[in-house]
């Protein structure tokens, strides 16, 4: 039969009140507590409670011995290599800790902040990019610019940056990469409008983002964020969308002329040394000419004196030598040969044969081409004629 059935004994048997009505009481509830707490650390008496109802203090001492060793322990943390750890106490700066084992007092008291200070940071200024770093879009509010010229460029960057100060860079500043990229953004504008469009898109490129990240830098430091600008890269600079075309047919004719100035420089360095070297050579001859004619003119000068002198002394002989020299100088130049008929009566032989071959050759040097092909025009005539005037002029002088 049921327990609760008509006729039942009306006991509960999972209270074990039998009949009594009402919820459990609450004293003997924790009073049961006690007694298996008891048990567990094996003090109180045979009842399982003691005198006063709560459990002796050598137990208490155990439970918060265990729990403050517990609390102890939970201080001990791990920095990995390339991390430093900020150690605060209430919100307060304490310390900065190293890679290794490291201790602190557990929270609520103190809290560590791990921050990495080998990691490579990097923003974006005037574009965004995708998961593999390619140019995605373009931010024309961050990118376009006016420079020194009153042109308006669009200038891309990327600022790579890491941490140099953990402590600096968790309490000076709350939002480190936007500080960092309006510093960048105000450098980057200061910059660019302080040099010409030329100047920035061409030649200038490299001196423009060594100051961006010069100024970068300098402002930081002032904040004294932490933070060290590793690099400033210029991703693109060009001029705006609307206008590429006409600046890109601007950069063929400014190469087109710069092409033909090298080539005119090539020119003129291979022109100028040639002309400046037979120049030079001209210059050498004429003095040597000057020279030699000068020479020349001192010892006819003083050739002249010296006979002067011989003729004062002895006219008649002077000037007969003198005649006999100058007949000599002339008659040996020709082919003229002198013949004594009436002082001798040998047989002469004359080499005609040479003598013709001989004007032949002499023909051949000084007449151009066109008059050789009627060899010997003159036949045997010259030699013959100057035969026949040499012996008239010797029989001349002979009679005279």
């Amino acid at each position: 039969m049921s327990w609760n059935e008509p006729g039942g004994d009306k006991k509960d048997p999972w209270s074990g009140r039998g009949g009594q009505k009402g919820p459990p009481d609450l004293d003997e509830a924790i009073r049961s507590l006690q007694e298996k707490l008891s048990g567990f650390f094996g003090s109180g008496n045979e009842g399982g409670e003691s005198s006063s109802g709560i459990p002796p203090l050598k137990s208490l001492g155990f439970l918060i011995v265990g729990a403050a060793v517990i609390w102890g322990l939970s201080g001990f943390y791990i920095i990995d290599e390339g991390t430093h750890g900020v150690e605060t106490r209430f919100g307060k700066y304490v310390a900065t800790t190293q890679s290794g084992l490291n201790w602190h007092f557990p929270a609520p008291i103190e809290q560590v902040e791990v921050v990495d200070v080998k990691q490579q940071r990097y923003i974006e200024v005037g574009y965004r990019s995708g998961g593999s770093e390619q140019v995605v879009g373009s931010v024309p509010k961050e990118a376009l610019m006016l420079t020194k010229d009153e042109n308006i460029v669009d200038v891309r960057l990327a600022v790579q940056y890491q941490v140099k100060d953990a402590k600096d860079f968790v309490f000076n500043i709350v939002n480190p990469a936007a500080t960092l990229k309006q510093v960048t953004e105000s450098a980057q504008r200061g910059v660019v409008g302080s040099s010409t469009m030329d100047f920035v898109l061409t030649e200038g490129r490299s001196e423009v983002v060594a100051q961006i990240k010069k100024e970068i830098q300098d402002v930081m430091d002032t904040y004294k964020s932490g933070i060290l600008i590793t690099s400033v890269n210029l991703q693109d600079a060009q001029p705006p969308e609307q206008v590429q075309n006409a600046f890109e047919d601007a950069i063929k004719a400014r190469e087109d002329e710069q092409r033909l100035i090298n080539e005119a420089e090539a020119y003129s360095n291979d022109v100028v040394p040639k002309a400046r070297g037979a120049a030079a050579r001209k210059m050498q001859e004429a003095e040597g000419y000057k020279e030699q004619v000068i020479a020349r003119a001192e010892g006819e000068s003083s050739r002249f004196s010296k006979l002067l002198a011989e003729y004062a002394k002895a006219p008649d002989v002077t000037r007969k030598r003198l005649y006999i020299e100058s007949m000599e100088s002339v008659l040996g130049e020709t082919n003229t040969v002198m013949i004594d008929v009436k002082g001798s009566n040998n047989m002469l032989y004359l080499p005609l044969d040479k003598m013709i071959q001989h004007q032949s050759s002499i023909q051949e040097t000084n007449v151009p081409p066109s008059a050789t092909d009627k060899p010997y025009q003159t036949g045997i005539e010259p030699p013959t004629q100057s035969v026949g005037r040499t012996s008239t002029r010797g029989r001349d002088a002979r009679g005279r």
